[in-house]
C-alpha cells in the first residue's frame, strides 16, 4: 500500500464512527445466494438503504454538523444536492434545530424534492441544472453566510461515508473485494480508506453511470475530468466531476473504475426487487449492475454496497 499522506485517515473514519454511533442505523450486511450464483462467487450486499433517510448521506452529514461551531449553527447550513444528501442534510439539521437550505435544480427527483422539504428544510430550485447550481450554492453562500456542509469533498463527509467500510469489514472479515457506486467520489474514498487500512489487501471498486463517467474517465487519465450535466436514470451520479480530496484517495486505495448503462441499471433494480426482495434505486444499483454484466468479475467474497432506497417508481414502468 502506497504511503502517499491521504487527506483523509482511518483515524479520522474511526472518529466519525464515534460521533455518529447511536444516531444512526448500523444497516445490515446480508449475502445473497442469487446474485452470487449469477456470478460465481460469495456476494454480501451492505443494505444503506435502510440507514436513515433512505440512503447512506446522514453519516457524512451528523459528522460534518458535529464540527460546527456556534456561530455557524446560529446562521444555519447549506449545501446542493439532486436528492439524497438533501434529504439527509434537511432531517440532520431539523434533529439538531439548524435552519437549512439546500440548492437543487429543475428535473431534478419530484418525491426527493418534495421528501426534502417534508424533513424541514428550504429548497432553491432556480437553476436549470447542476452547473448552474453550484454556480447558485456559492452566490447564496456568499449572501447568507450559512455553513456549508459539502455532499462529497470534504474531509469530515468523506470520514462519515467511510465508516460503512469499516461495518462491512468488521462484519464479514472474509471479504476480498467491496464495489461502490459511485457519484461526486465521497462514498468511495471513504470506504477505501477504512477497508484498505483494515484489510490492506481487500480490493475497492467504483461503479458509474456510463453516460456520466467522469470518475472513469479521471481515473483512467490520472487527473480529474469534467463533464457537461449527464442525462442519466442514476440521479445520484450526476455529478459533472469528481471531488479533489475523493479523487485523491481513489487513486491510491481503489483497484479500478468501471461504468454500466441505464438499460443494466434498470436490469439490476428489478433483479434486486425479484431476487432479493430489496426496492433499490439506480444509483443504490449500480454495484449489482456491474456485477451482473460482468464488468467487475468477482475473484472471492464480494461485498456490494447498495447507497440507497428512495426510488422514483414510474422508472419501473420503463
Amino acid at each position: 500500500m502506497s504511503a502517499v499522506r491521504l487527506p483523509v485517515a482511518y483515524e479520522n473514519v474511526v472518529a466519525a464512527g464515534e460521533t455518529i454511533a447511536g444516531r444512526l442505523h448500523r444497516t445490515p450486511t446480508f449475502s445473497t445466494v442469487a446474485l452470487g450464483e449469477r456470478v460465481g462467487a460469495r456476494v454480501f450486499l451492505k443494505a444503506e438503504l435502510f440507514q436513515k433517510t433512505g440512503s447512506f448521506k446522514p453519516r457524512g452529514v451528523l459528522n460534518n454538523l458535529a464540527a460546527l461551531s456556534p456561530e455557524e449553527r446560529a446562521r444555519g447550513v447549506i449545501s446542493i444536492s439532486a436528492g439524497n444528501h438533501a434529504q439527509a442534510l434537511a432531517w440532520g439539521a431539523a434533529s439538531e434545530g439548524l435552519d437549512a437550505l439546500i440548492v437543487m435544480w429543475q428535473g431534478a427527483s419530484e418525491a426527493k424534492i418534495e421528501a426534502t422539504r417534508g424533513y424541514g428544510a428550504a429548497v432553491d430550485l432556480e437553476a436549470r441544472d447542476p452547473t448552474e447550481a453550484f454556480e447558485r450554492l456559492a452566490h447564496l453562500q456568499e449572501h447568507t453566510g450559512r455553513a456549508l456542509v459539502h455532499p462529497f469533498d470534504h474531509p469530515l463527509t468523506i470520514a462519515g461515508q467511510g465508516t460503512v467500510g469499516l461495518e462491512i469489514v468488521e462484519e464479514w472479515p472474509q471479504v476480498e473485494a467491496i464495489v461502490v457506486p459511485l457519484g461526486g467520489g465521497g462514498l468511495l474514498s471513504g470506504v477505501a480508506v477504512s477497508a484498505t487500512t483494515l484489510k490492506p489487501k481487500v480490493e475497492v471498486f467504483g461503479v458509474e453511470p456510463r453516460a456520466g463517467n467522469d470518475g472513469e474517465q479521471s481515473f483512467r487519465s490520472g487527473k480529474i475530468v469534467t463533464i457537461e450535466p449527464p442525462n442519466t436514470i442514476a440521479d445520484g451520479a450526476r455529478t459533472l466531476a469528481i471531488g479533489v480530496r475523493n479523487f485523491a484517495i481513489i487513486r491510491e486505495r481503489v483497484r479500478n473504475v468501471v461504468s454500466v448503462d441505464d438499460e443494466a441499471l434498470l436490469e439490476a433494480v428489478k433483479f434486486a426487487m425479484y431476487r432479493t426482495k430489496l426496492v433499490i434505486e439506480p444509483t443504490g444499483a449500480l454495484g449489482i449492475a456491474a456485477l451482473l454484466t460482468r464488468m467487475i468479475v468477482p475473484k472471492g467474497p464480494t461485498a456490494v454496497v447498495v447507497s440507497g432506497g428512495n426510488l422514483d417508481f414510474s422508472l419501473l414502468c420503463r
